[in-house]
């Protein structure tokens, strides 16, 4: 029997070069306003490219941005993409209580909402931070409406994962349908191995993503890319007294990233994570 062919899901996080997590350190959020802005421009340029492709995506927005750039907020969903909910200026789900983080997803989602006149149901925690130790999470995103999140990467990282977790999407509420839809892993010997984008992406050659992703496709599962509007611009201004660490995962092949891109979205069938997901459950 030939095997149906697989459509996967295309994600972008929707922040700014100086909102990642690994530059808190370096640059404070009273800062923001002040430093020169470029998500605008890049996902504008992300917008373009999904176009010329006739691909579709989910967009993870922060707050903070669509407050400042709402027609960029009307384009996403004109364009006929997901909105879906990043956290309101990208704090982590292990800095906040149960409290705050409750206050934080309320926020951006009616900001989105608001905006963009669409529903929205899906969230995905700034750098993957919900972990083994407050999965507690899922049940405020469930009681406030979410019908999904994106928040668990199944890998042991320096800054998130939980190794041990489903390496496809399962219902983390017993008794609900709320979901959690974990970034794509491929199984190497007893090691889950990244290779759902960003910098794992950037790092290693394309040949292994694209192997990555025809293995999780040929056993009849869909793969989850995600990338940055940030990791197509290499002109972006450069931070000083970054370490080592930071500066090489952060600007590593910031050049190749749109053609890579491009590969992509012609090897593979792409659609939205609502889509793909929630519209087949």
């Amino acid at each position: 029997m030939k095997k149906k062919i697989i459509t996967n899901a295309m994600s972008i996080d929707v922040e700014d070069y100086f909102q990642v997590s690994a530059f808190e350190a370096y640059i404070d959020k009273t800062r923001w306003d002040s430093l020169e802005h470029r998500v605008e421009n890049n996902t504008n340029r992300l917008l373009d490219l999904l176009a010329e492709y006739d691909k579709k995506s989910t967009f993870f927005t922060l707050g903070w941005v669509a407050e400042r750039y709402p027609a960029l907020v009307k384009r996403i969903v004109d364009d006929g993409h997901e909105l879906a909910c990043h956290g309101y200026e990208h704090i982590r789900v292990t800095e906040q209580t149960a409290e705050q983080f409750r206050a934080d997803i309320v926020r951006t989602k009616d900001i989105l909402q608001d905006i963009s006149g669409k529903q929205v149901i899906g969230y995905r925690a700034a750098s993957y931070s919900i972990n083994s130790e407050n999965l507690w999470a899922h049940n405020v995103l469930a009681e406030e409406n979410f019908k999904y999140s994106s928040s668990v990467y199944p890998v042991k990282h320096d800054l998130y994962g939980i190794p041990d977790a489903p390496r496809f999407c399962y219902k983390p509420i017993e008794g609900s349908d709320f979901l959690e839809i974990p970034i794509s892993t491929v199984k190497i010997g007893q090691k889950n191995m990244p290779c759902g984008g960003g910098g794992f992406f950037r790092f290693y050659p394309y040949s292994f993503s694209k192997w990555a992703f025809r293995h999780i496709n040929a056993d009849q599962q869909s793969a989850i890319f995600y990338c940055h509007p940030w990791e197509i611009d290499p002109d972006q201004p450069r931070q000083k007294g970054l370490n080592i660490k930071t500066r090489f995962r952060h600007y590593l092949n910031l050049n190749k990233m749109e053609q890579r891109i491009r590969y992509l979205l012609t090897d593979f069938h792409w659609d939205t994570m609502e889509n793909v997901f929630i519209k087949q459950h």
